[in-house]
């Protein structure tokens, strides 16, 4: 029989000396034993971060047990943000599309494949184009129109669909709709975008078109977490391809598509594996 799945600590608070030794001697009275530990500070916002992976099968008490005294012990202490995570866990990802399947096409198997860890239960897209692809997966689409006119009502079937389903994490697959605060302040870092430029630049719509006419020789695509702010959330994942005065705009879409079904995949995998902290808008990775 498999042992007990390894638990992932994500611990950030003001930094201060002695915070590994006060996380790692209190996992060893325990009796955990590390497998994985990444910290890193930033010197300037004075903030520690930390990812800890480890073995719970010699703990003195289970999960539940050891977050209760963790808290009391040493993140009320030390004022942590804190969480614990099941190495195991399958946490349930819904992904919006409109009419690219790209992305779509990717993740999906990608999730069959068992690379990324998680289970889809819906497909939304506020068109029809895509319904094959997500059937073909064997996954629910929900069409779900979404105009400027009808926006809160189509806001408000859209989270009807994903509470229901016990959604956790939504995924923008090129979903080309901008999403209200009132939306993506449900899931606070858990809405996963993915642009089709290398932001700060080219922010908003036809982004290849933009860097086309200005010449670049770099194009690139950016996953970030959502915020009501325009593409101006937290990066996840960033990646680039050259381009040369010979491609037509055309060229930098073929370019940029093969760019965004990777680095979409790679942000939603960070964020699955809990890898990925947030704060002051921007990202700790720890990849």
């Amino acid at each position: 029989m498999p042992g007990p799945s390894p638990l992932i600590l994500l611990v950030h608070c003001a930094d201060r000396p002695g915070l590994v030794a006060a996380v790692t001697s209190f996992l060893a009275r325990r009796g955990g034993n590390i497998l994985h530990l990444d910290q890193h500070v930033d010197l300037e916002a004075n903030v520690f971060f930390m990812r800890l992976e480890f073995d719970p099968s010699g703990l003195d008490s289970d999960a539940d047990g050891f977050a209760e005294a963790f808290g009391k012990e040493i993140a009320k202490p030390h004022a942590m943000t804190w969480r614990l995570y099941d190495r195991r866990e399958r946490p349930r990802l819904a992904i919006l599309v409109s009419k690219y399947g790209h992305c779509l096409y990717d993740l999906l198997a990608r999730v069959r494949g068992g690379e990324l860890r998680a289970e889809v239960p819906v497909v939304i897209s506020n068109h029809s184009d895509l319904e094959p692809v997500a059937r073909g997966f064997g996954v629910r689409f929900a069409h779900i129109p979404n105009t400027p006119a009808t926006r809160a009502e189509a806001e408000a079937r859209m989270l009807a669909e994903l509470e229901g389903e016990g959604v956790r994490t939504v995924v923008l697959a090129r979903y080309m709709q901008v999403l209200s605060a009132g939306f993506t302040d449900r899931y606070p870092q858990r809405v996963i975008n993915i642009h089709h430029s290398f932001l700060p630049a080219f922010a908003g719509g036809r982004p290849y078109h933009q860097a086309h006419a200005r010449g670049v020789k770099l194009i690139g695509a950016t996953s970030h977490y959502v915020t009501p702010d325009l593409d101006q959330g937290p990066i996840i994942e960033q990646d680039i391809a050259r381009v040369t005065h010979r491609d037509a705009v055309a060229d930098l879409i073929r370019k940029g598509r093969d760019l965004e079904r990777v680095v979409l995949a790679r942000a939603v995998w960070l964020h699955l594996e809990r890898r990925v902290l947030a704060y002051h808008n921007k990202t700790v990775v720890f990849a």
